[in-house]
């Protein structure tokens, strides 16, 4: 295996910026790497070997000639592929679009095409993003590289694994109930859910037209602000857009939270939670607290009315995507999928408009802690990654869909858009990752890299996992 495979994306990005290493090259390794590696884990739905090398090959010769365009230059990137890309099938993880190819780019594959980067393939994803096990693919699901009986959650799956597997150096992954965070936390790598409105939307096939989130997928905290650089901004071309002035998200990496305070909600976030979880947590908050922060119990407000009202959102959103495909007697639906998006059917408008009205209340809840410190600390997940196909898990003498243990911790920042980074934290008996989440209010995506990277670097969690049993 190429030493360069063992790189994060920043320590890439210098070297490629020395002329030290060769973009065709790193293609040629990756691509290497996924064909012994992808038939076991299922990470990518088409893999783009002529297209990468052909860019991987432009970029060489831009760089060579000093024309670098930033630290994404020349670095294989992966999409989830309900992203669209122009001329490449992006197929939602469904058999209805598995030979659909777009006639144009979704805004972050301008932003990535601009930066020099190398689209290397298009990653799997539950069927059209509806689900968190990432098991529900028309191509069959992804594998969790640290057990691949078990799930890599989702809907993000193919995003995880590649990048927990040094397939790509980082991905793009959507996140509409947690479908960043949760893969992140089952992969052992660091997913960014940004603020609502921060990444453009527009190309990216929706779930949720107000809980939709596209963010980074990465090894390490800083290549994940990296990538973040590229993907921020302003976008007329998606009503959700919000217009802020560029920032570098990298600012704060590396000045340290001595004198911080991190807010640990003491209702909610560690309800039914899984011993080894809940242990590993604690532990990252001793390291937090080692590192000069002040641990504070906080309590959020309305958690249940505000985690029924994301709920009532989701399946309404989603139902009236998908409507017109629901009547069509043709269309080939996975059945699990469907079922489930029937049942927004069965919601009424006026439920639809009280649960909007309850989104001013987490807006609220979540300031309202966050204005006595400076970030929250919680779970990303309840559970440890469960196997394929399991629907009931049992934690605490609690019986609950596995669906809804997934998307229990992360589903509320996708109500009130704040960001929400998800960090490894630690691995259970068995092996199995574990994720911290940390939560900051709109904007503040810097801060929240901050805390990260600090705990990475305390704490010295492996989140790549290179030797795969095949």
């Amino acid at each position: 295996m190429s030493s360069a495979l063992h790189y994060n994306l920043a320590t890439l990005a210098e070297a490629i910026r020395n002329k030290q290493l060769s973009p065709v090259e790193i293609t040629k390794d990756l691509l290497a790497r996924i064909a012994l590696l992808n038939p076991k884990l299922n990470a990518f739905i088409t893999i783009l070997a002529e297209d990468a090398l052909a860019d991987a090959a432009q970029a060489e010769q831009e760089i060579m000639a000093g024309n670098l365009k930033g630290p994404l230059h020349g670095v294989p990137i992966g999409l989830k592929d309900l992203i669209y890309t122009k001329g490449i099938r992006t197929t939602m993880g469904s058999e209805m679009f598995k030979d659909f190819a777009p006639d144009y780019d979704a805004a972050v594959v301008e932003r990535l095409r601009a930066s020099g980067s190398i689209l290397i393939g298009k990653l799997n994803t539950h069927q059209f993003a509806y689900g968190p096990t990432g098991d529900r693919s028309y191509f069959g699901p992804s594998r969790n590289p640290y057990d691949t009986s078990r799930i890599t959650g989702g809907s993000s799956s193919g995003s995880g694994v590649a990048v927990a597997t040094a397939m790509c150096y980082g991905a793009l992954g959507t996140d509409t109930g947690g479908s960043i965070r949760i893969p992140a936390a089952c992969c052992g790598i660091v997913g960014m859910k940004p603020t609502f409105g921060r990444i453009s939307k527009f190309g990216v096939f929706p779930l949720g037209y107000t809980l939709d989130h596209v963010g980074p997928m990465t090894r390490t905290v800083l290549d994940n602000a990296l990538m973040l650089n590229v993907l921020a901004g302003f976008d007329s071309r998606d009503p959700y857009s919000i217009r802020q002035e560029t920032e570098d998200f990298t600012r704060y990496v590396g000045q340290g939270i001595k004198g911080s305070r991190i807010g640990v909600p003491s209702n909610y976030y560690f309800d039914n939670v899984e011993e080894e979880v809940a242990e590993k947590v604690w532990s990252a908050l001793e390291i937090f607290r080692s590192l000069g922060a002040e641990i504070r119990n906080v309590e959020i407000p309305d958690m249940k009315e505000i985690v029924n009202a994301q709920h009532v959102t989701l399946k309404s959103e989603a139902y009236a995507v998908h409507e017109e495909k629901l009547r069509d007697p043709a269309a080939k639906w996975d059945q699990e999928v469907k079922e489930r998006l029937c049942t927004g059917a069965e919601t009424k408008a006026y439920e639809y408009v009280q649960a909007q009205q309850v989104k001013h209340t987490a807006i609220q809840a979540f300031e309202g802690v966050l204005k006595e410190v400076d970030i929250l600390a919680a779970p990303t997940l309840p559970i440890l990654p469960v196997e394929i196909e399991q629907r009931k898990v049992t934690v605490g003498g609690v019986s609950e869909h596995v669906r809804t243990a997934l998307t229990r911790l992360t589903g509320p920042t996708n109500f009130n858009g704040f960001p929400s980074l998800s960090v490894p934290c630690g691995f259970s008996q068995s092996g199995l990752p574990i994720g911290l989440q940390l939560i900051g209010c709109p904007h503040t995506e810097a801060t929240l890299y901050r805390f990260g990277y600090a705990f990475e670097q305390a704490a010295c969690i492996p989140t790549v996992k290179y030797n795969i049993p095949i």
